[in-house]
């Protein structure tokens, strides 16, 4: 009886482990990102415009005022 005890508390940490990777697993198949296929690249060309505008104004403030 104390064997089969050792045996459960042996098994317990890697059979939990294997259903949580199962559950994270089947949850981002069945869509659990939070932007849908045409958001992220609606999100990506803001994102490079806004890069774009920082190294404009990262310019701008490096040339020198007087010339």
């Amino acid at each position: 009886m104390e064997s089969l005890l050792y045996g459960v508390a042996i098994l317990a940490c890697p059979v939990g482990m294997g259903l949580m990777m199962w559950m994270m697993m089947r949850g981002n198949r069945n869509g659990g990102g939070s932007s849908g296929k045409g958001g992220g690249s609606e999100q990506v060309a803001q994102l490079r415009a806004e890069i774009e505008q920082l190294k404009v104004d990262r310019a701008t403030q490096r040339t020198p005022k007087g010339l």
